[in-house]
């Protein structure tokens, strides 16, 4: 993966660097276990006095998917509008106790179990519930809708950067903890001055290695993985926000076939199906529907 290629970059730059110029890693790695200890105890200390214990586990979590990016493919994308398409055509042409069987059980519902994916998703399918059972209420003002819809992804887009903005807190906090196990080492060193200078030369040396993982560890590790979570969590927004472009088209009186174009339109390109693919996917997604329910009479 190339999160993983980027990591094995840093190390191979900054250490073959130093190592061509000369360096010794003996010093570094002689330093480095106190240091870690004092730099890296210090910071996760730091992560807990500004978060909470569910924030904690949030933070382990997510730090797969800097690897595994976001969870939503192009596909997933496909069926979330084929899902809407059938939701706002079973209301357009059947009305809104017939949509009723599907949102207020979504988990038996035979459109929603055709994309599993979508429906499995707390924060998608309930987007899409709660907000369609507000439709078959009678409230169909586009704006007022889309406002509520607006107000609950910006508190789940809150709740979900919460790891991201732990992390960056980290990371901000590295260089100055840093600077603190350098100046103990020197500390120490000073408390040394009677020896010889070839001994002083090793505490110092190992005291500096302090504010060289602090800097290392913030801006060659730790913040490109907050840059990265915060990335990935803008992504996964997107699809609540395709969800909100198409249920408030529809509310514009517009039909459910280019309500879908218009979410459609909106998905990020290097995941957005082409015209005549959701094209495709809605004549089959309706064809399937047909049958169903010719089965059922």
């Amino acid at each position: 993966m190339i999160q993983i290629a980027g990591i094995i970059g840093v190390f191979v730059a900054i250490f073959g660097g130093y190592l061509i110029a000369g360096g010794h890693l003996a010093v570094i790695i002689h330093a480095v276990g106190p240091e870690m200890i004092i730099i890296g105890g210090s910071g996760v200390m730091t992560m807990l006095i500004s978060s909470d214990g569910a924030g904690m586990m949030k933070v382990g979590k997510s730090l797969g998917q800097v690897f595994k990016g976001s969870r939503w493919k192009k596909a997933d994308y496909s069926d979330m509008l084929s899902l809407l398409y059938l939701l706002l055509r079973t209301h357009q042409k059947e009305g809104a106790a017939k949509l009723e069987k599907h949102i207020e059980k979504p988990d038996s519902s035979p459109i929603f179990s055709r994309y599993p994916r979508i429906a499995r998703d707390a924060a998608v399918s309930g987007l899409i519930c709660d907000t369609m059972r507000t439709i078959t209420l009678n409230n169909k003002d586009p704006h007022l809708v889309g406002e509520m819809m607006e107000a609950t992804i910006e508190k789940r887009a809150a709740e979900d950067i919460k790891p991201a903005k732990a992390l960056q807190t980290v990371a901000d906090a590295f260089p100055a903890l840093g600077i603190v196990a350098a100046v103990l080492g020197i500390i120490k060193a000073l408390g040394a001055i009677s020896e010889s200078p070839e001994v002083l030369g090793r505490m110092i040396g190992s005291a500096l290695v302090g504010t060289f993982l602090g800097v290392f560890l913030s801006y060659g590790l730790v913040g490109p993985m907050a840059a990265r979570l915060k990335s990935i969590f803008e992504e996964e927004r997107r699809m609540l926000d395709v969800a909100r472009a198409v249920i408030t088209s529809y509310l514009q009186n517009l039909s459910p076939q280019i309500c879908v174009e218009v979410g459609r339109q909106s998905v990020p390109t290097k995941l957005q199906p082409s015209f005549d693919q959701m094209e495709e996917q809605l004549r089959e997604a309706g064809r399937m529907k047909s049958d169903a329910e010719g089965g059922g009479e």
